[in-house]
């Protein structure tokens, strides 16, 4: 006799559960779009939250993370459209064209939607799946089929978010910046979905903003679906800052063209706990991604950074960096796979993750993969994990410079050699000076 075994949710699951039964026949979109939602939540409420007994969580454990669901956050009011206002201050210096979302809802007033450059088209995501945009048709759910459980969720619960379309050999001359302020001042839920469709030979560069205020609980399970066309050249920025308490699990589906020159970079500075997850294929030949990270992360903040690189096609070159700076209690994880299929020869891979730990209680854990089915291929990896350099500490202190001054060059040293390949130099600098701020805020 065989028994069954039933999982006892928890919670947390219980809670989503009865969210999306409230919500369903009020989200966004109908027919082809409300089946993508329930067969997502039928996927999420089979597996539950993710827990350390799955191997690409075992190091977030977001069942235990997790002890209940927010309510989904309604629309903001004038009060949390007027601090969304405030949001984005990171790249305050930068000239972009600014949209923001305010509790995960499009706020137009304070979004540059007027006057967008030849080739440009941003529209409201809730709007395109309640209208069948052929776009969405198309893409949404197919850029990286995956059976991940945040992922599913976020299908099921998405809300608004931005649907980008960049023509053939356009050329965005600013920065397309989404700023995604939590406004509400009680603990709510959000699950904004973008998806992005750039053109042949098109040049843009993407940045993402998420933060929101502290000691609220917010919940944020974000997701955005980026399609290159041959010979484009992108850059993507994620930038997830301020909120305290907040869990903030990102997803990144990405599948780039013939001839792409795509780079990706995310920095983190805040948060209770942060989930970046990038699934990326190389879906033509010739194709060069770098794919990096900073995270700068202090008291019990857990940041995990897991990637899947998926080399379908040959002659392609990856190139992944990730450094952790962990101070007191906080845990910084990286998990990276890298598969280079039967057919991709020539394919040349390397990843390295480096973490810094400047107290004997923060913890650091690393597992970079390799699955390799080519033989003509140049792949390798690497993880290094230790403490501040005592000898170049001790050469800069015997020259004068103060012991926590020395401490900070050294981290922003670091923390460098990873911004370095930020290819805006604006962009860089304002990376930069975040760093030099939470390196200030030590204690």
């Amino acid at each position: 006799m065989n028994a069954e075994i039933r999982h006892i949710k928890t919670s947390a699951e219980t809670g989503l559960a009865q969210e999306f039964a409230a919500a369903r026949a009020k989200l966004p979109g109908q027919g082809a779009v409300a089946a993508l939602r329930d067969t997502a939540f039928a996927r999420f409420d089979a597996k539950g939250l993710p827990h350390r007994r799955v191997e690409e969580w075992k190091y977030t454990d977001l069942r235990a993370l997790m002890r209940d669901a927010r309510p989904l956050a309604p629309a903001p009011d004038q009060a949390g459209k007027a601090r969304a206002a405030k949001a984005g201050q990171l790249m305050s210096d930068v000239d972009v064209c600014r949209i923001v979302f305010a509790d995960g809802v499009l706020v137009p007033e304070l979004s540059d939607l007027v006057g967008l450059e030849p080739g440009l088209s941003i529209r409201s995501m809730a709007q395109a799946l309640g209208s069948a945009d052929p776009l969405v048709a198309r893409h949404l759910g197919q850029v990286f089929p995956s059976d991940d459980a945040a992922l599913a969720l976020n299908t099921a619960l998405m809300g608004d978010g931005a649907l980008i379309e960049i023509s053939d050999g356009a050329t965005m001359s600013r920065p397309i910046h989404l700023v995604f302020a939590t406004v509400s001042e009680t603990p709510v839920a959000i699950f904004p979905r973008s998806l992005v469709v750039i053109g042949k030979g098109a040049r843009a560069t993407l940045i993402e903003s998420h933060e929101g205020p502290d000691a609220v609980g917010h919940q944020c399970n974000a997701a955005l679906e980026l399609i290159v066309a041959d010979g484009a050249e992108v850059e993507h920025i994620k930038l997830t800052t301020g909120a305290s308490e907040t869990l903030h699990i990102s997803t990144l589906m990405a599948s780039l063209g013939a001839d792409v020159r795509f780079n990706s970079f995310a920095f983190t500075t805040g948060l209770a706990v942060v989930r970046n997850q990038v699934f990326l294929r190389f879906d033509g030949a010739g194709t060069k991604a770098g794919i990096r990270g900073a995270s700068l992360l202090r008291g019990k903040q857990h940041a995990d950074t897991t990637l899947v690189i998926d080399h379908a096609q040959g002659g392609c070159e990856s190139r992944e960096l990730f450094k952790s700076v962990l101070d007191d209690e906080a845990r910084g994880v990286f998990q990276g796979k890298i598969i280079v299929r039967q057919h991709a020869q020539k394919t040349d891979g390397k990843m390295m993750a480096n973490a810094l730990l400047l107290s004997d209680d923060a913890e650091a854990d690393s597992k970079p993969e390799l699955e390799i089915f080519a033989d003509d291929v140049v792949c390798g990896h690497g993880s290094t994990v230790g403490a501040l350099n005592e000898d170049l500490r001790f050469y800069l202190m015997a020259r004068g410079v103060p012991k926590h001054e020395a401490e900070s060059l050294l981290i922003q040293a670091f923390v460098g050699e990873a911004v370095e390949f930020v290819a805006d130099e604006i962009v860089r600098d304002a990376l930069m000076e975040a760093a030099v701020r939470w390196l200030a805020e030590r204690g």
